[in-house]
């Protein structure tokens, strides 16, 4: 899984689609995503690392999207770029640096 390309996204604020297998709807899924993070989830027990998206595709409030690396299928890395203030309302503590001004 190309995980230098999803932190090469992060850095250069591009976004990416994503393809998975949702487990919730038992299928393939695409999703057009921003990089959030690479690291554990602090939701899940499961603290193996996992790729944070945000899902600008979602039908739930909540369109954040952490997958494990085994339930991705293909990330297609895109030119298109994302603003971090589009998503980022907390203060953050990212596992993986970067240089997003107010929202790193």
């Amino acid at each position: 899984m190309p995980k230098q390309g999803f932190i090469d996204s992060i850095h250069n604020k591009n976004k990416i689609i994503v393809t998975f297998f949702s487990k919730e709807d038992g299928r393939n899924l695409i999703r057009l995503c921003a990089p959030m993070d690479y690291g554990p989830s602090r939701r899940a027990h499961d603290k193996s690392d996992r790729f944070h998206f945000w899902d600008y595709e979602s039908d739930k409030k909540n369109h954040v999207l952490s997958l494990p690396q085994e339930q991705i299928i293909k990330m297609e890395f895109l030119d298109d770029e994302f603003c971090p203030s589009e998503f980022v309302t907390w203060n953050p503590n990212w596992f993986v640096h970067r240089n997003w001004g107010a929202y790193s």
